[in-house]
């Protein structure tokens, strides 16, 4: 790496003393902790390694794992915020160097003035590089580019047992698949080089065009696919079958003169009560919102925030969905069983809950990256559902039947509840990856769904 370490993190001095309430984005399902360690140091992490009991750790990053993929309810965790250096960066090649606790936003502060860019990124810029990793993000690029994990080419990676493991392609392959999607089950990752992409400036050449069935997204989808690299659609779940939705697509732009002046959003304060949420209000949203954007048809220049990132102009909007959380289904269904998805859209429909979060995207051929790598060929439907209780869960149950039914798959980073059974359909080749858990991890999410199997 060509320049020196670059430091994001600050000290706290005078702070008050932090609270041990770590939780997921959703909300669901709660969690008590034993103890968080924070360290300010990777030289920390392996006396924490050393002196914890067996299955007792995990790392957490910035808390946007949407279930309990990043909880370790009774145990503990090992706060990695604040590992969040530069540590180098090759300007010739967009090579960076950087510890786990970075998040996308502060890379993005630093490097799209230069003229870099994340080679993937989620639908929020607040996850950290180790969380990218461990879940192996996909975004609206995966059919040009794959996931997250094909951009990392080397990690060291803190093992109880072995110390610090460099890992690369060329060293410890095998160790770099299992961490790439590994939940966070293999140790914690000190640094990571990571491959950035050059971009002309902030800006997207944009296009939206509405779309009244699956079939027209298909259509749309193919015909994009080889002409821009992101695209993904909004859907409107209370159309059932029929859907209807708002497809985007987007290339970076070079026309960049006007520069972007970065603005923090507002704050919700306090969780919404939960009644502002029903069947009514989140239909009046998704009609309002479809026909707004149906009436924008022109291609526009629109900032890469509002673009990539439209809901992190709210702060702490998980708050919309009251104190109990929310839950969030994202599914892959196989592009040769189409119809399952409209059969899902169709329950969704029935039930009254429909979702004013639905992402439909389709799925590229790009090979995992890790052993446990989400993606796969297909179209992947994501969806938030207020948690209201024992009907909420009945009826991802029901959109369970259909997964199973149709050989699809559930997200992991997603997921608050699902079984083992369907974790098994997901990934039957599970208990491969499992001798590359450090004896030290364990999280809520990985006892869930394979104890007693």
């Amino acid at each position: 790496m060509a320049t020196p370490a670059l430091t994001i993190a600050r000290k706290r001095s005078g702070a008050a003393a932090p609270s041990n309430c770590f939780a997921s984005w959703g909300g669901y399902p709660k969690a008590t902790h034993r103890y968080v360690h924070r360290p300010a140091w990777n030289d920390e992490i392996a006396e924490i390694l050393q002196t914890a009991e067996s299955e007792s750790l995990l790392p957490y990053g910035l808390g946007r794992s949407y279930g309990d993929s990043c909880l370790n309810s009774s145990r503990e965790l090992i706060d990695c915020h604040r590992l969040n250096r530069i540590l180098g960066f090759d300007e010739a090649t967009g090579a960076v160097r950087c510890e786990s606790g970075i998040s996308f936003a502060d890379l993005l502060k630093v490097f799209l003035p230069k003229g870099w860019f994340l080679p993937v990124t989620p639908g929020t810029q607040f996850v950290t590089v180790g969380g990218a990793i461990a879940n192996d993000v996909h975004g609206k690029n995966h059919h040009r580019t794959g996931t997250f994990g094909a951009h990392v080419h080397q990690i060291a990676l803190h093992r109880s047992n072995d110390g610090l493991v460099i890992c690369s392609r060329e060293e410890n392959a095998d160790m770099l698949r299992a961490t790439i999607g590994g939940l966070g089950l293999t140790g914690v990752i000190a640094w990571a080089d990571i491959q950035l992409r050059r971009v002309d400036g902030p800006w997207m050449d944009a296009e939206l065009i509405p779309f009244q069935s699956l079939s027209s997204f298909m259509d749309l989808s193919r015909a994009s696919d080889g002409r821009f690299e992101y695209t993904v659609a909004w859907l409107d779940c209370f159309a059932g079958r029929n859907a209807r939705g708002i497809f985007f697509r987007a290339n970076h732009s070079t026309d960049n003169r006007k520069q972007i002046r970065s603005r923090r959003g507002p704050k919700l304060p306090f969780n919404l009560p939960e009644w502002m949420l029903n069947r009514y209000s989140v239909r009046a949203f998704n009609s309002a919102y479809y026909h707004a954007h149906a009436a924008r048809k022109r291609p526009a220049s629109v900032g890469y925030d509002s673009f990539f990132y439209p809901l992190d102009s709210v702060r702490q909007w998980n708050r919309l969905y009251g104190k109990r959380g929310f839950l969030q289904y994202q599914c892959v269904i196989p592009e040769s069983n189409v119809d399952a998805l409209g059969e899902l859209l169709d329950r969704i429909a029935r039930s009254g809950m429909g979702s004013f979060l639905g992402v439909l995207k389709q799925f590229g051929p790009a090979p995992p990256a890790g052993m446990l790598s989400f993606p796969r060929p297909g179209l992947t439907l994501a969806l938030d559902f207020p948690m209201r209780g024992d009907k909420t869960l009945q009826l991802m149950r029901s959109l369970d039947d259909v997964v199973l039914q149709s050989g699809g798959a559930l997200y992991p980073a997603k997921d608050a509840r699902m079984s083992p059974e369907l974790f098994e359909a997901s990934f039957p080749r599970w208990r491969e990856f499992e001798p590359y858990i450090d004896p030290k991890m364990s999280s809520s999410f990985w006892r869930r769904v394979t104890e007693g199997r």
